[in-house]
């Protein structure tokens, strides 16, 4: 059998999806039933177990398939980019109504009722996607009504069809997001998080760990002398991690030193990252 990433295909020794069967080796092969995020963010850890790491994250809406549900905890598998790990089974939800709206502000709130001064029920990402049935005004504010009853502001909302022109610039509106390790939401974000989530609003669909950017999105580009063949939406990756070109010689990078999404210089950025981890291991153009 050929050795297949099980951060991309969900596999175990006791069990795999259905569509692997004679691919992979498991005692048993199911196939997945569908659901979506019903949290506003679910943590998907590499076990199921609530010390165990933090992969990635969903956000609300997510559409994905569940292979196993046991001791509070689902196996399941990502639509999106096929991310394989484990959610709590409180945050998963029924995989219809499918969403009509998504979230295109880093953060927004949902209220129990149209009216932005009573207590907000929850706290959104952007990316976050839900099913608009209606809409009401309350003192000028426009509300997009859910189908749980609550309200969001609709200015907030993007078509689940309408896509930013430029995902550089949906980045830079993440700039002073806190950083962490496995974030992919707005409350939070890692290196790749930040460059998926970006894309994504920009409609493209890429995969979320930076070795896997790194190894197929768009195509190599040879960064000339003094990096003089750079340009804004190019990418630079370090081993373990990767930047946004702003332009031909700033970047955009959620990263640990400043622990936020942050401009930087690029050639300070490479001098700084080299001291430990040596300098850049390639350059892309999406």
């Amino acid at each position: 059998m050929t050795a297949r990433d099980p951060r991309l295909h969900a596999y175990r020794p006791d069990l795999a999806d259905v569509s692997l069967k004679g691919q992979v080796e498991a005692e048993r092969f199911v196939a997945g039933r569908p659901a979506r995020i019903a949290a506003s963010v679910a943590d998907m850890r590499a076990a199921p177990r609530p010390d165990s790491g933090l992969n990635t994250q969903l956000l609300k809406g997510a559409s994905l398939h569940v292979f196993e549900e046991a001791e509070g905890f689902a196996w399941v598998q990502a639509s999106d980019d096929g991310y394989v790990g484990y959610v709590a089974a409180a945050d998963l939800g029924q995989a219809d109504p499918a969403p009509t709206h998504k979230v295109a502000v880093p953060r927004t709130f949902l209220y129990p009722a149209p009216d932005l001064k009573v207590p907000s029920s929850c706290v959104l990402s952007m990316g976050a996607e839900i099913t608009v049935i209606g809409h009401a005004e309350t003192r000028g504010t426009r509300y997009a009504l859910l189908v749980s009853g609550e309200a969001i502001v609709d200015a907030h909302l993007r078509s689940v069809d309408a896509y930013a022109d430029d995902y550089v610039a949906v980045a830079e509106t993440l700039i002073h997001t806190p950083y962490l390790w496995g974030g992919a939401s707005g409350f939070g974000i890692d290196c790749s998080g930040l460059v998926q989530l970006s894309m994504r609003m920009a409609g493209r669909h890429v995969l979320r760990d930076s070795d896997m950017q790194a190894a197929g999105l768009g195509v190599p580009v040879d960064p000339g002398s003094g990096y003089a063949n750079l340009r804004r939406g190019d990418l630079v990756f370090w081993k373990g991690h990767v930047a946004i070109m702003t332009d031909g010689t700033s970047l955009i990078h959620a990263n640990g030193h400043t622990m936020t999404v942050a401009r930087e210089g690029l050639e300070e950025a490479i001098d700084r990252i080299g001291y430990l981890y040596g300098g850049p291991t390639g350059f892309r153009r999406p």
